[in-house]
């Protein structure tokens, strides 16, 4: 970074060297974040505000082209050191609303990344509406020719059981070229994605890329928000252009007033750019981001393995009797955490669905009381977890009845109820009391030191306390969420914490900036499941994402090693009837486990690759990789398409890695040892060769450096 300069064009108030911008200031006070030499006519106002009454100069599906926007002018700018950070404040005001905005701009030396969030203040004597505001916007982007044909957008779909699938489409299939010249507008619409509801990943994941198609340039960026986001990207005056933004009016239902003396701040963001590597290096210096903002907590580093009885196993039907074997049967394997996953409260008889919030623990299914089973996993070596699904309280619950009806999500006057639950507001003073006195209950007094918060249901736009809009509800609630899990590490320091939204459908970085783990998916098909954990790290650092790996007694070795392999890059997340398993099976699955902790102390330090491209949800050899100092890892799976005989295509598939590319390299196939799997590298080219004789088989090899 350096300080203001003059240019041709005004001044540059903020550079960044390593990411290649400048936010740049014209004659007249009006600031853009652009590439150094970029046109003044492609840039974006630096924060695009609409304001009840004030809108947008050039009408359509875009929110950028703002009123308030094209009025901001540059007050000043001030730059902070704050640990490794550095914090530039870019302060712009407009004049006839009396608004003030401050453009946080934040970086660490040498990264390739800027992270940005706007506050806003009101100045003036009048109340002031506001019904969106951006949280970062960029001008100038072209492909490597200076155009727009060769712009490539990445994005990626969400779904329940079928998370991270990527997508990408030329530029110019999105934003069709209009002739501008000829009409002297810009087109009404962009491409842009967003999320709908309580559920921030429920459709598509915060985050997306523009590329030059190659393996050049990549603009890649992230939305930070459990509560609504967008981001758009269109064109402006022959070059592309992108804004990201918090939860707004339009889709989300969210609305802030603004009195005078008040204020808001959006929801963070974050873009990189790398110019060379393509989008393996844009993720790798997102990874880097990742494990920047997080809470510091040892779990990235210790990386244990998780046994969880949920998972094609108890299916949320834990008894004393049940888990007793498994536990057994998991220290054996080489666990050290054990989760008791959902219905360890369930007591009643007409299901636990509808009536949970009391969690506490079921005298039927724990006639001896589950202390017995909690210290049967500490004399086992393990450290005991629990299921949880602290933001909502069953419509049959007697807290339903019990807590204060402000201490719940409600519209329109009525208390919002779905799928059977309540939800509640953790502004409510009472609603937090009750969390943390069962937080502190399970974690004190039983000493559990593992907690999967899930999260099951959509809640929609969010809740009206008051005057306030209902996406102005959620936001609330989601910043109050965010501090109370801080809270409970504050005060249980060791604890851990999975974030969980049925599998993955709340996985942003709002979350994991505070829970250790994340849940990938709820999938419970082996065979569909690589093509979520290979894409996994595009969402989710590597050591925070939770795999599922369920080996049966009726799998063949070849169907255990292929579900054992899908995890041994992220966190493992192991169940499975284990204590039926025969020997073979056992040894198989003990041999997995044994790799995993052989290199996961590089796993927290790895940044991830994709040497056949982002996997798509049919790829017949899914690959992904990570990638140390001194090694480089690649898990490999060769899968059968339904409805096809056969051996299901070649045995072999070539991967190239660039970065290994003229080194000599001896590969080691890792696991299983003995299945016939092979590996072999040419140096000249620069790609491993992975053999799998059977289809429906996986494999995880090792390089060196």
């Amino acid at each position: 970074m350096t300080a203001a300069a003059d240019t041709a064009r005004g001044a540059e108030v903020w550079t960044h060297e390593a990411l290649g911008l400048s936010a740049v200031v014209d004659p007249a006070g009006a600031v853009g974040l652009t590439s150094p030499g970029r046109p003044w006519e492609t840039l974006v106002p630096l924060v695009e505000v609409v304001l009840t009454g004030h809108g947008r100069v050039w009408s359509g599906e875009r929110f950028i082209d703002t009123t308030v926007g094209s009025r901001m002018v540059l007050r000043d700018q001030e730059t902070f050191e704050e640990g490794p950070w550095r914090r530039t404040v870019i302060r712009l005001a407009d004049p006839q609303t009396g608004l003030l905005a401050e453009v946080g701009l934040s970086t660490v030396a040498g990264a390739g990344f800027v992270r940005s969030q706007v506050r806003l203040v009101n100045e003036g004597d009048a109340p002031l509406h506001v019904e969106s505001v951006s949280t970062l916007t960029l001008g100038g982007i072209v492909d490597g020719a200076g155009g727009l044909d060769g712009l490539r957008v990445h994005w990626a779909d969400n779904d329940w059981l079928a998370e991270c699938r990527w997508q990408q489409t030329p530029f110019r299939d999105q934003v069709v070229t209009l002739n501008r010249a000829a009409h002297g507008h810009e087109g009404r619409g962009c491409f842009e994605r967003y999320s709908q509801g309580s559920w921030s990943t429920g459709r598509h994941l915060p985050l997306a890329a523009l590329t030059d198609g190659g393996e050049g340039e990549v603009w890649l960026w992230q939305i930070e928000s459990s509560a609504g986001w967008r981001y758009e990207t269109g064109e402006r005056e022959g070059a592309a252009y992108l804004a990201l933004f918090g939860p707004d009016d339009a889709h989300h239902q969210w609305r802030r007033t603004l009195d005078p003396g008040g204020e808001f701040t959006s929801v963070p963001g974050v873009l990189v750019h790398t110019g060379s590597g393509g989008l393996d290096a844009a993720f790798g210096e997102l990874t880097a981001y990742r494990r920047h903002i997080r809470r510091a907590h040892p779990d990235h580093r210790a990386l244990p393995v998780i046994y969880n009885d949920y998972m094609n196993t108890l299916m949320g039907d834990p008894t004393t009797d049940k888990l007793l074997p498994l536990i057994e049967a998991a220290g054996a394997a080489g666990a050290e955490v054990f989760v008791i996953d959902a219905g360890w409260y369930d007591d009643d008889a007409q299901g636990w669905w509808d009536a949970v919030g009391a969690w506490e623990a079921s005298s039927s299914r724990f006639p001896g009381g589950i202390q017995r089973v909690l210290d049967a996993i500490r004399e086992r070596g393990m450290t005991p977890g629990l299921w949880l699904e602290p933001e909502v309280v069953g419509v049959r619950s007697p807290l339903a009845d019990t807590l204060p009806p402000e201490a719940f999500f409600r519209r329109n006057g009525v208390r919002v109820a779905e799928h059977g639950r309540y939800h509640l507001d953790l502004r409510h003073p009472a609603a937090r009391a009750h969390l943390d006195d069962v937080v502190d209950r399970i974690v004190g007094d039983w000493g559990v030191g593992y907690l999967k918060l899930d999260y099951n249901v959509n809640i929609g736009p969010g809740t009206e306390n008051g005057t306030e809009s209902p996406g102005a509800g959620l936001l609330g609630h989601h910043r109050a969420h965010l501090d109370w899990l801080a809270g409970l590490l504050d005060r249980h320091p060791g604890l851990v914490l999975e974030n969980c939204g049925s599998g993955g459908l709340r996985m942003d970085y709002a979350q994991l900036a505070v829970a250790q783990l994340q849940s990938t998916s709820d999938q419970q098909d082996p065979w569909r499941y690589p093509p979520i954990a290979a894409a996994a790290a595009t969402a989710v650092a590597p050591e925070q994402a939770a795999v599922w790996a369920y080996p049966q007694p009726h799998f063949s070795p070849d169907e255990i090693v292929f579900t054992m392999v899908t995890a041994l890059l992220g966190r493992v997340h192991l169940s499975g009837f284990l204590d039926r398993m025969d020997d073979t099976r056992a040894a198989l699955v003990r041999s997995g486990i044994e790799v995993y902790k052989r290199i996961r102390p590089e796993i927290s330090g790895a940044l991830p690759f994709w040497p056949l491209g982002l996997p798509s949800w049919e790829d017949d050899w899914p690959a992904h990789g990570l990638r140390t100092d001194s090694a480089t890892y690649l898990a490999v799976w060769r899968r059968v398409p339904e409805g096809h005989a056969g051996s299901g295509g070649a045995g072999s598939r070539a991967l190239p890695i660039p970065h290994l590319r003229g080194s000599r390299q001896c590969p080691a196939v890792l696991y299983p040892t003995d299945s016939g799997a092979t590996a072999t590298w040419d140096a000249a080219t620069g790609q491993l060769t992975v053999s799998l004789p059977r289809p429906d088989t996986a494999v995880l090899v090792r390089l060196g450096a």
